[in-house]
Parts: C-alpha cells; sequence; structure tokens
C-alpha cells in the first residue's frame, strides 16, 4: 500500500469482526469474513495470517500452510511472516508429529532472523 492510499475502512471493520470472533472461538463465523476479504482484496496479509492461526486451531493444517505461506509470498521482506510461518510450522508438527515440520519451522525462523539482520 502507497503511503496516500488509505485502507478500506469497510475492510478493516470485516478484520476486526474476524478477529474479534476467533478470540471467542467462533472459527468457522471468522473463516467466513476472512474469506470475504480475500475475495475482494486476495494480498490482504493480515487475513492469510489469522486464516493460518484459524486453521491451526481447527485441526487444518493444510489449510493453515497455505495460508502462511501465502503471506510470506505477499510480503517476502517482512521478518513477522516468516516467524508467524514458523510457528505454524511448530503447530502443524504438535498436531500431526510429522517431522518434516520441524525442519520448515527452522527454515522459516532462519529467514526471518535472516530479514531481521538486513533491516
Amino acid at each position: 500500500m502507497s503511503d496516500n492510499q488509505q485502507p478500506d475502512p469497510e475492510l478493516v471493520a470485516k478484520y476486526n469482526q474476524a478477529e474479534k470472533l476467533k478470540d471467542e472461538g467462533k472459527y468457522e463465523e471468522a473463516v467466513g469474513l476472512l474469506n470475504e476479504i480475500l475475495e475482494a482484496n486476495p494480498n490482504h496479509v493480515l487475513s492469510h495470517l489469522t486464516l493460518g492461526r484459524i486453521y491451526t486451531l481447527m485441526g487444518k493444517f493444510e489449510e493453515a500452510v497455505a495460508h502462511g505461506i501465502k503471506a510470506c509470498e505477499l510480503e517476502p521482506n517482512d521478518p513477522f511472516n516468516f516467524t508467524a510461518l514458523s510457528v505454524t510450522y511448530q503447530r502443524v508438527f504438535a498436531g500431526t508429529q510429522d517431522p518434516k515440520y520441524i525442519q520448515l519451522a527452522e527454515d522459516a525462523m532462519a529467514k526471518s532472523r535472516s530479514l531481521e539482520a538486513m533491516q
């Protein structure tokens, strides 16, 4: 977003409502709102990150990883996104016990640290 471009107030309100629903444990409702946001703005990174978190809570691990990866693709220079992806991989490992997620988590954290060092 350029400096002179303001965020869409409707999108912000919808995102805030989705966050509230997530915090209340109303995951399906939150997912619905976040998907509405992504239909209007497929590049809304916060929605991808939040979907990643909700899908891990729901045990939908493939979806969680896909949204975490998408956030990193959209903002490849933001260390936070890679930290969030690392946490997603850790949670997916906890839920699946698939050891491949340990290495993926370590790789994502290494990328985050590398980006932080360059800033």
